[in-house]
């Protein structure tokens, strides 16, 4: 079993191990953060998600509540009208935070909800009652989708109720079934996604661009730079091979560890943002043109968690910085995005640029590769025969040829490589 504290981070997934944890931690506080992991297959974008799991923080629930009812505002059909000396006579239990999964061949009795077929044909007592799907089953905690981009291709229905769920937080469901009245409840749950833009039917944002921009934040995904990186995966990979061993006390007791610490940060932390930099913020927005308000949102939620995570009691402008590219990688242009950053750092103080910059140089932020991926877009975006460079960016593509590499006629006249018409 791979845990997720030994899985290697690299300047390719910096970005995503920084969006899961902020979701969880804002998520445990009761604000959903929608996450959406970008890149080519193979980059470990799932395995990272889905290794979560093994952190999860708990939740207090009324105790056997599908719904994961809080007994402090219980909200489900069951025990909304329950008067508070009810739900403590049912009592409570802790449960870890749900991380539920939509698959392709899913229908929508199964994400929203259906009629319980177990209770309906009960022998003895027969009724019509309501079986929560899965999206209100995860309430109060995480739902994943792999491949998104295919899931909004071939399914617009069960898109549909994602983009409900999505769209205010707490988001809501709808339950409807024949014969039965209308259940809308309430969804507090984050949203994650991964996807491959090369792979078909393309990039979510050309597929269903309501639905891309419902994600707060998008974490491009690349491979790891180095062969020490890949030697550290491979050798990762080949421990755990083949085998289903028990984690030791050692790699439970650090799990445990990183999970408490989460949850003391989401707990403990209340940090508002200052009124300046909500000013600031408000400025962007307007000189920039930027179309979706839920940008401005998103800067703001993670620039919070940013700065908790850290440990810090104020937020400061280089917490905008870090997150900036997480939160417009999908909504503005490369160029746009290069302007805003570079308004950004120019309002940063010696002190911010600094620590920033130290932070990317360790590998703690996740600036470090956005350059290179933006360029990857630029490029994309640039007309066919155009010898205009992308705008904003100075850095060599990561797709291209290093700099001193050696023409092909320059190594077969050395004799490195030999012709056919040599043998």
């Amino acid at each position: 079993m791979k845990t997720y504290l030994r899985l290697t981070r690299h300047n390719g997934n910096t970005a995503l191990f920084l969006a899961v944890e902020m979701s969880l931690v804002s998520t445990l506080r009761g604000v959903p953060l929608h996450i959406h992991a970008e890149g080519l297959r193979g980059t470990g974008k799932t395995t990272i998600m889905r290794a979560v799991k093994q952190i999860l923080p708990m939740i207090t629930r009324v105790k056997g509540c599908l719904y994961n009812c809080d007994p402090a505002q219980p909200y489900c059909p069951q025990h909304k009208d329950l008067a508070p000396e009810e739900i403590q006579a049912l009592g409570s239990e802790q449960v870890p935070m749900p991380f539920l999964e939509i698959s392709h061949s899913a229908k929508i009795g199964t994400i929203a909800g259906s009629i319980d077929l177990g209770k309906l044909t009960n022998p003895s007592k027969p009724e019509a009652a309501l079986l929560p799907g899965i999206i209100p089953q995860a309430h109060r905690g995480i739902i994943f989708v792999d491949e998104i981009n295919r899931l909004a291709d071939t399914s617009p229905e069960i898109t549909d109720v994602l983009l409900d769920v999505m769209g205010t937080k707490p988001g809501r469901v709808q339950i409807e079934e024949t014969g039965l009245p209308v259940v809308e409840v309430p969804a507090l749950v984050s949203v994650w996604a991964a996807s491959n833009p090369d792979e078909e039917p393309g990039p979510l944002a050309e597929i269903r661009r309501q639905l891309s921009d419902r994600f707060d934040l998008v974490a491009p995904t690349g491979r790891p730079s180095t062969p020490e990186e890949v030697m550290d995966i491979l050798s990762i990979n080949e421990a755990v091979q083949g085998t289903d061993r028990e984690l030791s006390q050692q790699e439970k007791r650090r799990l445990e560890k990183l999970q408490r610490d989460l949850e003391s940060i989401a707990l403990e932390s209340e940090l508002v943002m200052p009124e300046y930099l909500t000013n600031f913020l408000a400025n962007i927005y307007i000189n920039f043109n930027i179309e979706s308000l839920r940008a401005l949102e998103a800067i703001r939620q993670a620039a919070l968690l940013h700065c908790a995570l850290r440990k810090r009691s104020q937020v400061m402008i280089s917490d905008i910085m870090a997150v900036l590219p997480l939160a417009l990688y999908h909504r503005v242009s490369p160029a746009t995005l290069t302007e805003i950053m570079n308004t950004v750092n120019n309002r940063m103080t010696g002190n911010e640029k600094k620590a920033f910059s130290n932070n990317n140089r360790n590998g703690t932020g996740n600036n470090s590769r956005f350059v290179q991926f933006f360029q990857n877009k630029n490029q994309a975006q640039q007309p066919a025969g155009s010898s205009q460079p992308p705008r904003g960016n100075h850095l060599t593509c990561e797709t291209a040829p290093p700099q001193k590499a050696r023409q092909l006629r320059e190594l077969i006249g050395k004799g490195l490589i030999k012709r056919e018409s040599d043998s």
